[in-house]
């Protein structure tokens, strides 16, 4: 599954765990990406989607 959302863009995005004793490895943060039928421009797609914008309104489920 795609990393990113295909409405807002969000994607995964890189860092540090930092340690008691300072530390550093390298680490990700992933978006809680859900693949949900949507209406799109008027047709029913597929289509990966953020939980953000899921609950924002920003995606028209297809029931």
């Amino acid at each position: 599954m795609a990393n990113y959302c295909e409405i807002c863009g969000k994607g995964t995005v890189t860092g540090m765990n930092v340690s008691h004793s300072h530390l550093k490895t390298k680490r990700t943060w992933k978006p809680n990406i859900q693949r949900v039928r949507a209406i799109v421009d008027g047709e029913v797609k597929r289509v990966n989607v953020c939980t953000r914008c899921l609950r924002s309104g920003k995606v028209q489920r297809d029931v």
